[in-house]
């Protein structure tokens, strides 16, 4: 089978797997994840293949939809590729890239490093800013029936896996203890480029939605 078929059987798998997904979390979240992986992975010294289908699965099975478990995502992505006759060697850092992409509340160290999984964590994180960051907080927010901001509920930084699991603050509370930590926390050079400017925009829209809760604008 030749990669261009692979990458094809391997997005129709995924719009299928994910057809039912929340807005944030759906086919169109792989797209534009799996967009910036090759915009970055064009400036950088990697195995293409492996990026490509790192992001095209990193969110096969989001934990978080599925009651917190973290391996159903790799087995997925697992059976998957064997059922293609993907190599073993392939399969192994596509299912490392799974494992150790997600962001679980910044204190996760990864337990394996590749300059594949670099580029796919920063393409996936580069979707959590800026303005679709924004959109997709607030879109995750009302899935989950958050409360749009609460000035007596202060953000909690630096939290555990466990407690970042747990957290059901207001929706403002995301930029917090995630959103604007992720700009430092870029691994590409191509990648902190981008952040840089999505990071911008996210300040702006934050100081403008303080004007207008407040009466001010």
């Amino acid at each position: 089978m030749s990669t261009t078929e692979l990458i094809n059987k391997t997005i129709a798998f995924v719009k299928e797997k994910l057809n039912d997904a929340e807005g944030g979390h759906d086919w169109f979240h792989i797209e534009r994840v799996y967009k910036n992986a090759l915009l970055i992975a064009k400036d950088t010294d990697c195995d293409l293949i492996v990026v490509q289908l790192g992001a095209l699965l990193h969110d096969i099975a989001d934990s978080k939809f599925h009651n917190g478990d973290e391996t159903i995502g790799p087995k997925t992505a697992r059976l998957f590729l064997e059922s293609e006759g993907v190599s073993e060697d392939i399969i192994q850092h596509v299912v490392n890239i799974i494992e150790n992409i997600s962001y679980k509340g910044g204190n996760f160290e990864k337990k394996f490093k590749s300059i594949e999984l670099d580029i796919v964590q920063d393409a996936d994180r580069l979707d959590a800013i800026g303005a679709i960051g924004v959109a997709r907080a607030f879109n995750y927010g009302g899935f989950k029936n958050r409360t749009l901001h609460d000035p007596e509920i202060a953000p909690i930084t630096n939290m555990t896996k466990e407690e970042y699991k747990k957290n059901n603050a207001p929706t403002i509370n995301h930029f917090y203890e995630k959103l604007l930590l992720l700009k430092d926390k870029m691994n590409t050079k191509t990648g902190k480029q981008i952040a840089a400017e999505r990071h911008r925009f996210m300040e702006l829209f934050l100081a403008q939605f303080y004007a207008e809760w407040e009466g001010i604008k």
